[in-house]
């Protein structure tokens, strides 16, 4: 990815972020609003998946398991709010540190038929080596989004290109895999580290709180 593609991305992000996202949903601990219940705290979130990193290797479900992770679902065309969440994630492992590398950052894609593995590599690179990029076969991209319970859905343009509406908070599971809860895209910047800090530490409750 060219350094003046990430810039004007950023710059939009900047731009639009006052704004708020304009096709967007939240995911709340008990229903997203929009794509029907939402996955309990503690509950066993997703099922098995055979996508691909951004270097063309195989992921499975198995990259929810052996460390905690934070993973944001969107797509590279996304003018505002997931380079913004991306930029974050960047920012939260350069603070974490060390402790970064006890944590998984994932983002998967939900606009497979454009985001292809070089597509997705390149974006993700350009935020953070700790980023993992996920895509694939758009039906298998699509079914693992809903064992996720991850809205998406494609919205037409006049110029008859598309956007897409997708779920934008980032979400948070232990190290067996279990939902744990989420950071918002609306949270403060120091709310969602400490969530990461106390996510790292073990504590697995839904409100990121020591028990």
């Amino acid at each position: 990815m060219s350094t003046l593609r990430l810039f004007l991305w950023i710059m939009v992000a900047v731009a639009l972020f006052g704004f708020g996202a304009l096709a967007v949903s939240g995911y709340s601990l008990r229903s997203n609003g929009i794509a029907g219940a939402g996955p309990l705290p503690g509950a066993s979130l997703g099922g098995p998946f055979q996508l691909l990193d951004q270097q063309g290797k195989l992921v499975t479900e198995a990259i929810f398991r052996g460390k905690p992770s934070i993973t944001l679902f969107g797509y590279t065309h996304c003018p505002d709010v997931c380079p913004t969440g991306l930029m974050q994630m960047a920012s939260w492992a350069e603070e974490l540190g060390p402790e970064a590398d006890r944590l998984r950052f994932v983002f998967v894609t939900v606009d497979p038929e454009r985001d292809t593995q070089q597509v997705v590599g390149d974006y993700v690179t350009a935020f953070s080596e700790h980023i993992v990029g996920i895509t694939g076969e758009p039906e298998a991209v699509h079914a693992m989004t809903k064992d996720y319970k991850i809205y998406s859905r494609q919205v037409p343009l006049e110029n008859g290109d598309y956007t897409m509406d997708h779920t934008a908070s980032m979400i948070l599971q232990d190290a067996d895999g279990n939902f744990v809860g989420t950071i918002d895209n609306k949270e403060a910047a120091d709310v969602g580290l400490a969530k990461l800090r106390r996510l790292v530490a073990g504590w697995s409750r839904a409100n990121l709180a020591p028990p």
